[in-house]
């Protein structure tokens, strides 16, 4: 049987040892097997030959069969290029080329026919052709007169010849060696179930296909087979752990959530926030660990449904704990629960870097007697010198922040692991949930609280500052707060960018009857804190940062978001930065401030954040524009597939259906024992070995 993973690539025809190296570094192709599961990125129709006659310079590709009249070359230097007057009988175009002029005379023949493939335009009102593919007539490729390929290369790889054209040759030779079947990597059950193309079949339509049909099915199978073995992992591993381990069973609402439902509760819940808590409930009374991902906007009330389900915790016996990303927003937590428990004789303390000396040792005594009911801190809390008597709920705030590793050790604080809540304010989309969070259940705070006003997002360019000072005047003047963003702490020398400390100097003279703080990452964490307190006191009426506050800090009385260069930000994150304002009664406003010259993507980005305010709306807009490797919030946890063909952003109902598949076969085979699904596991176990973020999440 032919083993694709055992060939190595420099023993291809026409590789060799040094173009096999630029592959290996630049594309981690090693194996025959590396490079057939390199997939193109488009395909050109070749399946036309057009007519000279018919032709014009509007058209994308065309493709031509004639013969070269005759060669001329033109201009001196730089400008020297060589022109072949290429004709079928119908007319005459221009093939033009600017480089390699005496290898291009030597190689091709005057009256001989060729076929030729390539972009026209119109020069000096004649059609010609720039650097154009062209073939013998007589000799034509596997896709010449189909669907071409186009593979990804890198300039390194150019430099060694190694552009598309010269991997679509390695493929052709590596296509023709496959005389007998691969493998197959699905089983025969689910291939006639979903009426999918055999592997063999698919790799090479996924090439060379003959026609478009043929193109969707083999794209069909290989996106289907590798979003199957992503979601069979993140399953098989779920399944794992629910029969590893045992949660421990909340059997009762008691009297301490009662006492705060009843007298403590801020506000009516929205419903979004009952259907969450309803779904926690039924989770932590069940017997099965929880491990639950609560996704809502910023300002939906997200920790009011974490605070009552610690209460819940409470009620059952057990401490519980939260865990924040850094000391502002640890404060934060500790003073909201604090200010929402006042009244009920519970212990909450809080446990940062920051908290030395007695009093840390008189917390980490109340957590080992079970006296601190609540424990709300940073990574401090995942120390080893940190025991409870009995934890039974970890609450885990803005969770991409976090390594798995950190995670990991909470639930070493017991000798069953508690129960898990994971809330982000980044929206996820919810096929990249499915993925990144796959083993966790989802819950959407999909409402926010009643009386809040949706803030107004402007698109101002750098010429109206003087209109948008005068409006700032006007809020701060009724009392509001206001926030500027820069994307730099200081003038780079690379990139003409506002800055923070320059900004600073400005607005100090623009706004003199005003208090100015500022706040950024490169601050010691005492410093910065005093900073924010300025501005969360009141004392301050501006607050010049960096995106360090795009998390957490709560001041309802701010009003006014300027985020200087938008243009510069990404969508999740411009969101995350307008979402700290609006959290009041009064109208708030973001003001996006760019320069006039905006490339198309950037255009689009804004125009998307004018529109609107919905987060999900916006997860979904940015996964599309940027794909899932570079969106703030999952870049940090990474995704653990390194998919090749299936895209998260297109093939979300595709996603869905293949989930449902995974699950049917781990439901109805959770050991893996069943003889006709043998080869799911060996694949899954293949892939875990080859793949090390698929071993480490299992």
């Amino acid at each position: 049987m032919f083993d694709l993973a055992s060939r190595d690539i420099k023993y291809l025809s026409g590789v060799g040892p040094q173009r096999a190296s630029v592959l290996n570094k630049e594309l981690n192709i090693y194996s025959l097997h590396d490079l057939l599961y390199y997939f193109p990125y488009k395909y050109v129709d070749r399946s036309r030959i057009y007519y000279i006659h018919e032709i014009d310079g509007t058209m994308p590709y065309i493709q031509l069969k004639g013969e070269i009249l005759g060669f001329e070359t033109i201009g001196e230097g730089r400008q020297r290029r060589l022109i072949a007057h290429f004709s079928d009988g119908t007319g005459i175009v221009d093939l033009v080329w600017f480089q390699g002029i005496k290898f291009l005379v030597g190689k091709y023949k005057v009256h001989q026919e060729y076929i030729v493939f390539g972009k026209p335009s119109v020069f000096n009102g004649r059609i010609n052709i720039a650097h154009p593919d062209i073939d013998n007539a007589s000799e034509l490729k596997l896709s010449t007169m189909g669907l071409q390929p186009y593979y990804n290369t890198t300039e390194k790889m150019k430099r060694s010849s190694l552009n598309s054209h010269a991997i679509e040759k390695m493929m052709s030779a590596v296509v023709q060696q496959l005389r007998e079947p691969l493998p197959e990597t699905l089983s025969p059950a689910i291939l006639a179930e979903h009426h999918l193309m055999p592997l063999t079949e698919a790799l090479v339509n996924i090439h060379f296909p003959a026609n478009p049909e043929l193109l969707r099915k083999a794209q069909y199978r290989l996106k289907f087979e590798e979003l199957f073995y992503v979601q069979l992992n993140i399953l098989r591993y779920a399944k794992d752990r629910q029969r590893k381990y045992r949660g421990y069973v909340f059997e009762t609402v008691g009297e301490i959530f009662n006492t705060f439902y009843a007298k403590n509760l801020p506000f009516e819940l929205t419903g979004a926030q009952k259907r969450v808590l309803k779904e926690i409930r039924r989770d932590v009374g069940s017997g099965k660990q929880m491990n639950r991902l609560l996704q809502g906007d910023v300002g939906s009330g997200k920790t009011l449904v974490a605070l009552m389900s610690m209460l819940i915790a409470l009620d059952n016996g057990y401490q519980a704990c939260m865990m924040a990303p850094t000391e502002i927003l640890a404060n934060q937590h500790f003073e909201t629960i604090r200010e929402l428990l006042y009244g009920m004789d519970i212990r909450v303390e809080l446990l940062t870097g920051s908290v030395k000396g007695k009093k840390r040792e008189a917390i980490l005594t109340g957590l080992l007697t079970g006296d601190v009911r609540i424990l709300i801190g940073t990574h401090a809390v995942i120390e080893d010198t940190v025991n409870f008597s009995s934890l039974g709920l970890v609450v885990i705030d803005e969770q991409h922040r976090f390594g798995v590793a950190q995670r990991a050790r909470l639930w070493t604080k017991n000798a069953q692991p508690p129960h898990v809540l994971v809330m982000t304010a980044t929206p996820i989309p919810r096929t990249l949930a499915m993925t990144l969070y796959g083993d966790l259940d989802v819950s959407v705070i999909d409402e926010l609280p009643p009386g809040r006003k949706p803030i107004v997002t402007i698109h101002k360019y750098d010429a109206h500052r003087v209109s948008l000072y005068q409006s700032v005047h006007r809020q701060i003047a009724e009392g509001r707060q206001v926030y500027i963003v820069y994307p730099l702490i200081k003038e780079s020398e690379k990139i003409d960018l506002k800055n923070l400390e320059e900004g600073y100097l400005h607005i100090c003279e623009e706004f003199p009857d005003c208090k100015v703080c500022k706040v950024h990452g490169k601050m010691k964490a005492a410093e910065k804190d005093a900073q924010m307190q300025l501005f969360v006191s009141g004392e301050a009426q501006i607050m010049v940062a960096t995106t360090v506050i795009e998390v957490g800090v709560n001041v309802p009385n701010a009003s006014v978001m300027i985020i200087e260069n938008a243009e510069r930000f990404g969508l999740s994150q411009l969101h995350q930065l307008r979402g700290r304002v609006g959290r009041g009664a009064e109208q708030s406003y973001c003001i996006l401030v760019t320069g006039y010259k905006l490339v198309e993507e950037t255009r689009k980005r804004l125009e998307i954040m004018v529109r609107t305010n919905d987060g999900f709306e916006i997860a979904e807009a940015d996964l599309k524009l940027r794909g899932p490797g570079d969106l703030e919030g999952t870049q940090q946890s990474g995704i653990a597939f390194d998919l090749k063909i299936a895209d998260i952003a297109r093939d979300g109902q595709l996603l869905q259906y293949v989930r449902n598949v995974a699950e049917e076969v781990v439901d109805a085979d959770p050991t893996g024992i069943r003889p006709e699904n043998e080869i799911l596991w060996r694949q899954l176990k293949a892939l875990r070995k080859t793949n090390v973020n698929w071993a480490s999440i299992s």
